[in-house]
């Protein structure tokens, strides 16, 4: 079953939970469990959390994501924690969110004034630049002249 692509078992009545080797079936683009009597944490794997919390609905006993029902167990509030997450991953995400806005705020100012010390210094640049500029101003105004003159003659017509 772990090549199984589709897999429609709603409105059964089936009691119980769903079986953790489900978290394995790596093919599986549909799943439909909707209106039975399921119970227990929906199984962590990648593609279990991925369908749409509508593939679980009329299960009351279902619990985990992508549900916003907590299980039993589940105290970080705002989110339910996924199985084999501990509280350092979160740290560490937070600690790569950091340095991410670190160098995102030094690498701006860096890469600006690279740029515009290039302009200022050098002489044969800032020509070719504000002369790149000119024709790219030009470009453009012919393309929306011709435009607009395109499109009044088909809202003549």
């Amino acid at each position: 079953m772990n090549e199984l692509q589709t897999l429609d078992l709603s409105k059964n009545s089936f009691s119980g939970g769903l079986p953790p080797s489900m978290s394995q079936m790596n093919f599986l683009n549909y799943l439909d469990v909707s209106h039975n009597n399921l119970s227990g944490r929906i199984p962590s794997g990648t593609q279990l959390q991925t369908f749409e919390p509508s593939r679980y609905v009329g299960n009351a006993g279902l619990c985990g994501p992508p549900l916003t029902k907590y299980c039993p167990g589940d105290i970080e509030l705002g989110r339910t924690p996924v199985v084999g997450e501990s509280k350092s991953d979160g740290e560490a995400i937070n600690e790569l969110e950091r340095w991410f806005y670190i160098g995102g705020a030094a690498g701006f100012p860096t890469g600006f004034w690279i740029v515009a010390g290039a302009l200022l210094l050098n002489r044969r640049a800032r020509h070719a630049f504000y002369r790149c500029q000119d024709s790219l101003k030009d470009w453009v105004y012919v393309k929306v002249v011709v435009f607009m003159a395109t499109w009044r003659r088909v809202a003549r017509a």
